[in-house]
């Protein structure tokens, strides 16, 4: 039987020389390297790497010095590690539901939230790319600017995106996450990045992220480089010179892998956007389909299993945050709480959508999904 993963990481002559170099000790730190890279390639002044994007969501935590009782908002439709990010500190996370076409945070649920919720702790809100199709950034930022809130975009699927014209990271955010290898549990090459304009936050996140350790370089002027201070608390959220290795092929490929995945995408509209039962995602804004997420209007799982027997793997993004035992234990959330979020998640399916997926491959999960379709009531 064909067999065709939900994602298949990208690994190159370009990955393994650079890997090779480090694993040879040669050349400059790759870090520094990937971070300068990062600047260029988004247009922000400050980038730091850390060992994962969920390192940097919480790392971003640390850098706005979020202390217990302040009060974050953000999707409801969103990987954990936003959530968690914000409990780490005993802060509360305060979701809002989502457009239904975008599946992005609702610009509306946000204003009415921030009437709501309203207080003085209440310090940010942490914007979410679903998929790699930017959210409606103009009116979140007016938002935000009017409520004085700091703005965090969670762009671990969004590498690359624009918003109108602009690379996201470099749209007006005070600060955005970015993730390699995001797609697999155990990921090769997982990197996560801070991009900021501010040079507090950059020197803060970047003073965190080793133990919050100072140290002097080893000089002609007597310093030893193995003496160090500790200045704060700190946490070990640096990346490897391996992994930074790998993250800097994946850059600088970066916008060749989205014209494949958009092109993919294509397929898949063509295909796919007159088939009973499936409904394919609406293109609002420029969108690099980090995720192809589709729509199914009956029996969702039954769907996916019948596409796993053909060899084709689905995901699932997301399961609303108000659905998990912690979140809607903690907070006393009822099913029906998030309208819009909870219809999203009883049909969505992600799609096989990988730079290494063949065009026979891409027309297989077509005719797959044509002949599952054609045999349901």
């Amino acid at each position: 039987m064909r067999e065709i993963p939900f994602y298949v990481p990208s690994i190159d002559k370009e990955e393994k020389a650079l890997i090779n170099e480090v694993l040879m000790f040669k050349g400059a730190s790759k870090i520094e390297e990937l971070e300068d890279l990062v600047t260029e390639y988004i247009g922000c002044k400050y980038a730091v790497s850390t060992s994962s994007w969920g390192a940097a969501m919480h790392l971003s935590m640390f850098a706005l010095e979020l202390k217990r009782g302040d009060k974050i908002l953000c999707s409801v439709n969103v990987f954990p590690a936003v959530a968690e990010s914000v409990r780490h500190f005993d802060a509360e996370p305060i979701f809002v539901d989502i457009d239904s076409e975008d599946f992005n945070i609702s610009s509306t649920k946000l204003k009415e939230a921030l009437v709501k919720h309203m207080h003085k702790k209440l310090k940010a809100v942490i914007v979410s790319h679903v998929g790699g199709q930017p959210s409606d950034m103009d009116e979140i930022y007016k938002i935000a600017k009017e409520n004085n809130i700091v703005v965090i975009e969670d762009a671990s699927m969004a590498l690359g995106a624009t918003y109108e014209g602009q690379k996201i990271g470099s749209t007006g955010a005070d600060i955005t996450t970015f993730g390699f290898g995001t797609k697999m549990k155990n990921a090769i090459g997982s990197v996560g990045i801070i991009a900021t304009n501010s040079e507090k936050i950059y020197k803060r996140a970047k003073l965190i992220r080793h133990h919050a350790i100072e140290a002097d370089e080893w000089d002609k002027n007597g310093h030893l480089g193995y003496v160090y201070d500790v200045v704060d608390i700190g946490i070990k959220y640096d990346t490897s010179e391996l992994d930074a290795a790998y993250a800097i092929a994946q850059l600088q490929k970066a916008d060749e892998h989205i014209k494949r995945r958009q092109a993919i995408a294509k397929v898949y509209d063509r295909e796919l956007s007159s088939i009973k039962h499936v409904s394919i995602p609406k293109k609002v804004r420029d969108h690099i389909y980090g995720l192809y997420i589709i729509k199914i209007d009956k029996n969702r799982d039954d769907f996916a299993r019948a596409l796993k027997e053909k060899g084709i793997e689905t995901g699932l993004h997301y399961v609303p945050l108000h659905l998990l035992t912690y979140y809607k234990q903690k907070y006393s959330l009822r099913v029906n709480d998030f309208p819009v979020a909870l219809t999203n998640y009883q049909q969505i399916l992600s799609l096989p959508n990988y730079v290494g997926m063949s065009d026979d491959d891409v027309n297989y999960v077509c005719k797959m999904i044509k002949e599952i379709s054609a045999n349901r009531a």
